[in-house]
């Protein structure tokens, strides 16, 4: 259990694997559009509908009411100020609260979104005290999860069913609310105006709105615990459990749940588990919660170390296998629209970290001692050769092979590079032309797509050699030819340049230059929370990610630190030192523990995707990002013995 000063500010998350979750701030209202009790994904894992957005509770005793939950309303006036009660948080296995209130009435509230389910379980228990009541008002809104609600007259109060089954739907065209409570129920319709939603109002967004409800369930809490579930329409087949009622439902799930979580292994497996979700018949990855979808780049990123580095690797295969369905004109998608229409391709290094994906996938299976079945082989093979040899000809973008080997890409007004902040037109890191990370994937993508390509890659690592290094600032170019310009170079220190020393399987630099490229990177770049994306006195350089859309855009690559390269960091560390336990040792101090501290700071068991570039290195952008939390799975392993000798024989 943690103090409710140490939670403040930080968000927990309880995600279905179908691509809807539950989450909210440890203490106090709700800040953002996206914090919900019941969140559904109506098209796995996109399209998602906030139906409940939270509720108002109260104890009553003696004839007087304590309310417990917090509401912010505009212009910034909290009431209830429920979170004065709570005197410890904790989010193992999911989220519980404990309350102290008057009386000597000791109440916890837990609250658990049960695996591959739309819905979520909330239990309340007194544990100490005598009988009292508990009152809860549900806030219905049945909205797009990236929109907000206001009051209109089409909303439906109505209250379909009885006893302890009920349901609600405000809108016709957008799925009802079924709610199973051992309660009793008043309807009551009332309408709850301008909720003020903080986070949203930092960041630029509209923050305010209207929510619903229809009206208050009522338990006893001297009869026993006071269980409820609610769900998007009627989902008794999706649970899968015989038992009937609310009382017996609730913990019955919950002990379910439980073991399937505890069988997931430490808390860092078990917080990889949330991104790993349903995509029609198989399986994807989220980018990230609250608002990414699955995204190409992230995906295959992130499947390293959420799926390859806990053993999950049915799931990897099997979102290895789905993809490769997708390749168009050697290209992968990048993102699948929310709202649905045709999938993006505008990304370079998507298909290329596919190929590294898939080869490390093989490798895998192989060390585990599995077979793949021929079928399954032959898929990933035709997939991957149709990438290398549509970038070897040239796709999209101006993408292809050049006459030195390397890959070239860009066009104006395009994002390609994983640098892809863009505003409007204002593509803020166009990076066109030969960016390092993406020669150092085309390399290895090369490698490993077999020997029909060895006098490419034998051209290309030339190439690589005589063209990248800046003997001036003793490290790597971070674009050569740029704007497709022969000869021209950008000179910015960037952390791309680590991907050719750490993070892929094979190294394109070693000995001093490998060295001097670390030692830049760890004097210029390293914080905490990993390296910054451009080095102090740069120019353009931005110390702290916040503002509206354009302010934080402007910023996104233009100093913020991003944590998923801190295993290319670590491992390019430990390639130009050696692997020994004494330098593992040292990394693990310097480098790995203050990234599992901050699993306590903003998305509780979960990694950020940003942080500021300068003291204190304030966590932004979203709190619960998969490939943060994989590449600090990745890192963990690199630097146990077990991980050190697999990658020192790869």
């Amino acid at each position: 259990m943690t103090t409710r000063r140490e939670v403040q500010g930080a968000e927990w998350l309880e995600a279905d694997g179908l691509g809807g979750f539950a989450s909210g701030p440890a203490v106090g209202p709700r800040t953002r559009r996206y914090h919900a009790l019941l969140l559904v994904s109506r098209r796995p894992p996109v399209d998602r509908t906030v139906l409940v957005n939270g509720f108002d509770a109260w104890i009553e005793r003696g004839g007087e009411r304590t309310a417990f939950s917090t509401q912010r309303y505009a212009p910034g006036v909290v009431y209830p100020s429920g979170h004065d009660h709570l005197v410890d948080f904790t989010h193992h296995p999911w989220p519980r609260w404990r309350f102290h209130l008057p009386g000597g009435i000791e109440l916890e509230q837990e609250i658990m979104v049960p695996h591959a389910s739309p819905a979520v379980c909330v239990r309340w228990r007194l544990l100490a005290g005598r009988s009292a009541r508990l009152i809860v008002r549900p806030f219905l809104s049945v909205r797009d999860a990236h929109a907000l609600h206001h009051e209109n007259g089409d909303f439906r109060f109505e209250c379909e069913g009885e006893g302890e089954r009920l349901s609600w739907r405000p809108y016709a065209s957008l799925p009802s609310i079924v709610s199973l409570a051992n309660a009793s129920y008043d309807h009551d319709p009332q309408w709850y105006r301008r909720f003020r939603l903080a986070e949203e109002a930092a960041r630029g967004f509209d923050a305010e709105e209207d929510l619903a409800s229809p009206g208050g369930l009522t338990w006893d809490l001297g009869t026993g615990d006071a269980c409820w579930l609610l769900s998007a329409g009627n989902v008794d087949e999706a649970l899968e459990v015989p038992v009937r009622g609310a009382g017996r439902l609730v913990p019955t799930l919950m002990a379910r749940e439980r073991a399937r979580r505890e069988a997931l292994g430490a808390p860092l497996a078990r917080a990889a588990d949330a991104y790993v979700v349903k995509r029609g018949a198989g399986k994807s990855i989220i980018a990230g919660y609250p608002w990414f979808t699955d995204w190409g780049r992230d995906t295959f990123i992130a499947l390293r170390g959420l799926c390859l580095a806990t053993g999950r690797l049915d799931d990897a295969g099997g979102i290895l296998l789905g993809w490769a369905g997708e390749v168009s004109q050697g290209m992968l998608p990048n993102r699948f629209i929310d709202q649905g229409g045709e999938p993006e391709f505008n990304a370079v290094d998507a298909s290329l970290w596919y190929v590294i994906a898939a080869y490390e996938w093989l490798s895998a299976m192989r060390g585990a001692g599995r077979s793949v079945a021929t079928v399954e082989r032959a898929t990933l093979r035709d997939a991957v050769q149709a990438i290398l040899e549509g970038y070897a000809a040239g796709t999209r973008y101006g993408i292809r092979a050049d006459a030195d080997g390397l890959l070239r890409a860009g066009v104006p007004g395009v994002q390609l590079t994983w640098m892809d902040a863009r505003v409007g037109d204002w593509v803020v890191t166009p990076r066109i032309g030969k960016p390092i990370e993406i020669q150092a994937l085309w390399i290895n993508a090369l490698r490993a797509g077999g020997r029909r390509w060895d006098a490419l890659r034998s051209l290309a690592e030339a190439s690589f050699t005589a063209r990248f290094w800046n003997e001036e600032r003793g490290c790597l170019f971070d674009v050569i030819d740029v704007d497709h310009k022969p000869g021209t170079a950008d000179e910015s220190i960037r952390p791309n340049q680590l991907l050719a020393v750490g993070g892929l399987p094979w190294p394109l630099l070693s000995g001093p230059r490998a060295r001097a490229v670390v030692d830049v990177v760890e004097r210029e770049l390293w914080t905490p929370l990993g390296p910054r994306s451009l080095a102090p006195g740069e120019p353009g350089y931005v110390p702290h990610y916040r503002g509206n859309p354009v302010e934080r855009d402007g910023a996104y690559h233009m100093g913020t630190v991003w944590p998923w390269l801190a295993t290319a960091f670590v491992d390019a560390w430990l390639r130009v030192r050696g692997r020994q336990a004494r330098h593992r040792a040292e990394a693990r101090t310097r480098f790995l523990e203050p990234l599992l501290a901050h699993l306590d700071a903003a998305g509780l068991g979960h990694v950020s995707e940003v942080a500021d570039a300068e003291a204190p290195f304030t966590p932004g952008g979203c709190p619960f990002q998969a490939w943060s939390v994989g590449e600090l799975l990745r890192l963990e392993g690199l630097l146990q013995e077990r991980g050190a000798l697999a990658l020192a024989r790869a």
